[in-house]
């Protein structure tokens, strides 16, 4: 029963991440709304509190460690659960021009710390807030995670230029995949999902598709029922190729 699960959403005070507390608080969960920022956070909790959904905002930065052990403490301590975690959260620092990549996004100029800071808080976070949760997950018997991906991420299809944000969400995706691995045979799902181009701070304002639309199929993956998939790669609740 929905009402009875706890959801987390890292990167929740606006685009896909609130697009996707929204939608799991409409579905009966109780949402902690995962934010850097506390007065956007705030902000955004207070928003659908007005709707009257079940949500609570959470403060933390995912890249801080004690920020990470601070939220298990607290899902411990105020809920003693947790049943569906979206790792949300995420940054692209490079520069977006995806009409003309220019010279600084080359794999051959970027700057390696940009490399390292992307992928320290869009794969290094996921796997901080994986072994937080999962320990709850496991104790109470059930779990779902997403981890929310890029199309940018597939080997199958890999281009040139954006190298930070591209190997940070191929990072992400094999995360998921050992951590599937690791969980097969338990009442633990995890999958990845690229919600594709959204109009988003990120995407921008030419993206193809609204955060809504974006949110949709992360929704569909973090309530999945016990036959439902584990370890794959998803978008529009379609498998792709990794």
């Amino acid at each position: 029963m929905l009402a009875h699960k706890l959801a987390v959403v890292t990167g929740a005070a606006r685009g896909i991440g609130l697009a996707v507390a929204r939608d799991l608080a409409t579905a009966g969960c109780k949402v902690l709304m995962v934010g850097r920022n506390a007065e956007a956070t705030e902000a955004a909790a207070a928003r659908l509190q007005d709707d009257d959904l079940d949500v609570l905002p959470h403060i933390a930065d995912v890249t801080d460690a004690s920020a990470i052990a601070a939220l298990a403490a607290r899902l411990r301590r105020e809920f003693g659960r947790v049943d569906i975690l979206v790792n949300n959260a995420g940054i692209f620092p490079e520069t977006r021009d995806f009409a003309r990549p220019p010279p600084a996004a080359s794999v051959f100029a970027v700057d390696p710390e940009t490399v390292t800071t992307t992928i320290e808080c869009n794969a290094v976070a996921a796997l901080r807030l994986l072994q937080a949760c999962i320990p709850l997950m496991r104790e109470n018997g059930y779990g779902r995670i997403v981890n929310v991906s890029s199309g940018m991420g597939q080997l199958s299809e890999m281009g040139g230029f954006w190298p930070g944000y591209r190997m940070s969400k191929a990072a992400l995706n094999a995360l998921t995949r050992l951590a599937a691995s690791e969980l097969a045979g338990s009442p633990i799902k995890i999958n990845s999902v690229c919600p594709g181009w959204c109009r988003t701070g990120m995407g921008g304002d030419n993206a193809t598709r609204s955060a809504e639309e974006g949110a949709s199929g992360i929704v569909w993956a973090a309530l999945l029922p016990e036959d439902g998939p584990s370890g794959g790669f998803f978008r529009d609740r379609q498998a792709i190729d990794w």
